[in-house]
C-alpha cells in the first residue's frame, strides 16, 4: 500500500520524535523505574546480593520522619523552610526589579547583564565567595558590621543564622533569572491597557493591581513551579558553604538531596537513599500539581 505525500509526512515524523523520547526515557525514566526497584531491596553495591526488603525502606523513612532530633526529619523540614521562605522572596524581590527595570531606558540591557549573570555563573564558586564573605572577624560582611559599630555575627557557624545565610545566596544568584521571565511578560501587555487605565485617572497600585498582575499570571505560574523544584532539590550551595559538606551546623541547613547523597554515596546504603528519592519525587509531583491546579485560575 503505497503511502500519500502527508501520510508519509506523519510518519517521518514520528520517527524522528520516536528518538528524543526514547532517548529521554533512557535517562529519565529508567532511572527513575530503577531507583524505585532499589527502594524496595537492602542494596549495597559493595556487597554480593541485594535482599529483597519490600517497603522497610520506607518504614525506616516515616519511622525518622517521627523521631524529634533525627536527621532525615531535620532534612526534610529545612527543605520545606528552603521552599516556604526562598520561592516567595525570590519572586517579589524578581517582580519589583522586573517592574523597574521595564521602566528604564538609559543602559536597561546592561542592568539585564548584571542581574541575570551570576544565574550562569558555576554555583560552587559563587558559593565559595560567599562563604568567604561570611567567615569571622575577616569576612567582608562582618568588616562592614564592625565599621557600623555593630556586634559581628557568626553567620554560618551558628545553628539559627546557617539556613537564612545560605538562603540569601540562592535567591540573589536565581532571582536573575526570574527577572528575564517577569520582563518578558511584562513585554507581552499591550500599552493599550496601560493608556485607557491613564485617562480613567486609575493610580499606579490600581493598575498593577488590575491590569498587570492578572497579565502576568502565565510567568507567575511558571516560575512558581519551577523555582518550588529548584529549592526542593538543593544541594550544591549547602554541600559548598557547610563544613565537610555535612548540612551543619547541627544539621541546620542540610537537605533532601543532601541526605540522599550521603546515604548512597557515603554509606552506601543506596536502598534507603532510593527510597527518600522517591518520597521527594512524591512531593515536588504532589507540590506541583496543587500549584497548577491553585495559580493556573484567571486572577481577578
Amino acid at each position: 500500500m503505497r503511502l500519500t505525500l502527508a501520510r508519509k509526512k506523519i510518519v517521518w515524523a514520528y520517527i524522528f520524535l520516536a528518538i528524543p523520547i526514547v532517548f529521554f526515557a533512557y535517562i529519565r525514566i529508567y532511572p527513575a523505574l530503577f531507583a524505585f526497584q532499589m527502594s524496595l531491596h537492602d542494596y549495597n553495591p559493595l556487597a554480593a546480593e541485594q535482599p529483597y526488603v519490600g517497603l522497610e525502606n520506607y518504614d525506616k523513612v516515616f519511622e525518622e520522619l517521627g523521631k524529634d532530633k533525627s536527621i532525615t526529619k531535620s532534612a526534610f523540614r529545612n527543605t520545606i523552610a528552603y521552599v516556604g521562605l526562598g520561592v516567595p522572596i525570590q519572586l517579589c524581590l524578581a517582580l519589583f526589579v522586573a517592574l523597574m527595570l521595564n521602566e528604564i531606558r538609559f543602559m536597561s540591557t546592561l542592568y539585564r547583564i548584571l542581574f541575570f549573570l551570576p544565574f550562569v555563573t558555576s554555583t560552587i564558586a559563587i558559593a565559595w565567595v560567599f562563604r568567604m564573605l561570611y567567615q569571622p572577624r575577616f569576612g567582608l560582611f562582618n568588616v562592614i558590621l564592625q565599621m557600623l559599630s555593630l556586634p559581628q555575627q557568626p553567620f554560618l557557624r551558628r545553628p539559627e543564622q546557617a539556613l537564612p545565610s545560605i538562603l540569601a545566596l540562592v535567591i540573589w544568584q536565581g532571582m536573575g533569572f526570574a527577572v528575564i521571565i517577569f520582563l518578558a511578560g511584562l513585554k507581552q501587555i499591550p500599552r493599550t491597557y496601560y493608556e485607557a487605565a491613564e485617562v480613567d485617572g486609575a493610580s499606579r497600585w490600581h493598575t498593577f493591581r488590575y491590569i498587570t498582575f492578572p497579565l502576568l499570571n502565565p510567568s507567575i505560574v511558571y516560575l512558581l513551579v519551577l523555582q518550588t523544584i529548584s529549592f526542593l532539590r538543593m544541594f550544591a550551595p549547602v554541600i559548598a558553604m557547610t563544613e565537610q559538606g555535612s548540612g551543619g551546623p547541627l544539621n541546620s541547613t542540610t537537605t533532601v538531596v543532601l541526605r540522599v547523597y550521603r546515604e548512597a554515596f557515603q554509606s552506601f546504603n543506596m536502598g534507603y537513599a532510593s527510597s527518600l528519592t522517591v518520597v521527594l519525587f512524591a512531593m515536588i509531583l504532589g507540590v506541583t500539581i496543587i500549584q497548577l491546579s491553585i495559580t493556573s485560575r484567571r486572577i481577578n
